[in-house]
């Protein structure tokens, strides 16, 4: 018999667990005969003393093998796009079709929001209709036949992470390096993807906020991708500011099409095509110039726009909103924060800018909350923009005027000015790839 307060006590002392203790206490999280108090405190237990490589590749592996693998059959290369979470960060919506129009098939397994962070689930599910429920079977044939689907963890497909995910979300267990590699991982080990590219954000709106951080999970990410037989590269993207314009799932679905057809924020483009081109680099031997350079082109025709638009027709979603985006749902309260002073805006805080957009309800505070999808916040100047005292620099969308009080309260200190205009910089910091397994 499993005594999980036996394992629970061992971690929390800093012991090491086995192979199999692991396992046994990821099938009984899964089965329900380790209830939710006993995985959230061997969750924290983690946090706090960490895993070894060897403890962590366990728990890749049985989280892995909790639901069934996906065996995916295609013509074109399998390239699996993940990012380790930040503040508008909807890239995936734009990389994975960009992708697709560069000749890859892209099987995605997503998550939800985790803490500050939005999650490309939540996003997907403000348009109409759109489907990421899949069965293995139906989401194999969507790749297969399109060369794109992205699905949730379900009770086939990584069931140990689709239940430990929302509690980590609630249980302030988000930020353990092992336990965001192992549901990384397993994610992008449960389909047969030839290349796995990370997208592993640094900075105040990430989980990581120092570069050297960031590079000690890409490096375990990697090693672990290896392990596994699957080759896995990373890019390190700057998270000190939210990606583009805009927080919150529908605001996001809206910036991503407006990217897709070439009139999105700068930022956004530049980080999915960087991924694009590291999928081109591997696979192709591209040199790094060439390869952004054929994914630049790409987004600029709206090859990935096309794509974009039949793949939400093939899951089941509403094409209507992918011409008219102010289709998609918008809350019915909002509110302008204005500057208070004139200059340039210095620094957006993107950590902040996430747990506000969390208090107008794009975000969850407790597990069984309900997402408003049309809730968020605009951002009117951005980082390097001149703005004029009382002039309007954030714009929240939110179900009720209290909610709009709370995040208004939150964002007290979010916009920071500055007498001269701050220097431009790359969201692109660094590139981490590992031997071809």
């Amino acid at each position: 018999m499993l005594n999980a307060v036996s394992l629970i006590e061992r971690k929390r002392d800093g012991g090491v667990l086995s192979r199999d203790e692991i396992a046994g206490l990821v099938e009984g999280y899964v089965d329900g005969t380790v209830p939710d108090y006993q995985m959230s405190a061997f969750l924290m237990a983690v946090t706090i003393q960490g895993l070894n490589f060897v403890e962590t590749a366990a728990l890749t592996d049985a989280m892995l093998h909790s639901g069934r693998l996906v065996d995916v059959q295609s013509m074109r290369p399998l390239v699996d796009k993940h990012s380790t979470g930040g503040v508008g960060d909807k890239t995936s919506l734009v990389a994975a079709p960009l992708l697709v129009a560069l000749g890859f098939s892209v099987p995605k397994l997503s998550g939800r929001g985790l803490g500050h962070t939005g999650g490309t689930l939540d996003k997907l599910e403000s348009i109409p209709g759109l489907r990421t429920d899949l069965a293995p079977q139906e989401f194999a044939a969507i790749v297969g036949r399109f060369g794109l689907a992205i699905a949730a963890q379900s009770k086939e497909i990584v069931p140990a992470d689709q239940k430990l995910y929302a509690l980590r979300d609630v249980t302030g267990t988000v930020q353990s390096l092992p336990l965001i590699a192992s549901s990384i991982m397993s994610k992008k080990l449960a389909v047969s993807s030839r290349l796995i590219v990370l997208d592993v954000k640094v900075g105040d709106g990430a989980f990581f906020t120092d570069l050297r951080q960031a590079e000690e999970f890409a490096s375990l990410a990697i090693a672990l991708g290896q392990s596994f037989g699957r080759a896995t590269r990373a890019v390190l993207t700057s998270m000190d500011a939210p990606l583009g314009r805009n927080i919150g799932n529908a605001l996001e679905v809206a910036e991503a099409i407006r990217c897709l057809r070439g009139e999105g924020p700068e930022d956004l483009a530049e980080v999915a095509v960087a991924l694009a081109a590291e999928a081109l680099c591997a696979v192709r031997g591209d040199d790094w110039e060439t390869a952004r350079g054929k994914a630049a082109d790409a987004l600029r025709r709206g090859e990935a726009y096309e794509r974009f638009r039949r793949w939400v027709t093939t899951q089941g979603g509403d094409p209507r909103v992918v011409d008219d985006p102010s289709l998609l749902p918008r809350a019915p309260h909002s509110r302008e924060i204005t500057a208070h002073g004139a200059g340039y805006v210095a620094r957006l805080a993107a950590r902040t800018l996430g747990d506000a957009a969390r208090l107008l309800g794009a975000g969850r505070l407790r597990k069984e909350d309900a997402i408003d999808l049309g809730a968020g916040i605009e951002i009117l100047r951005g980082v390097g923009e001149p703005v004029a005292n009382g002039e309007p620099v954030l714009r929240l969308f939110a179900g009720s005027e209290e909610q709009l009080d709370a995040a208004q309260q939150r964002l007290s200190d979010a916009v920071v000015l500055a007498e001269t205009v701050p220097p431009a910089r790359s969201r692109i910091l660094r590139r981490m790839e590992g031997p071809t397994p």
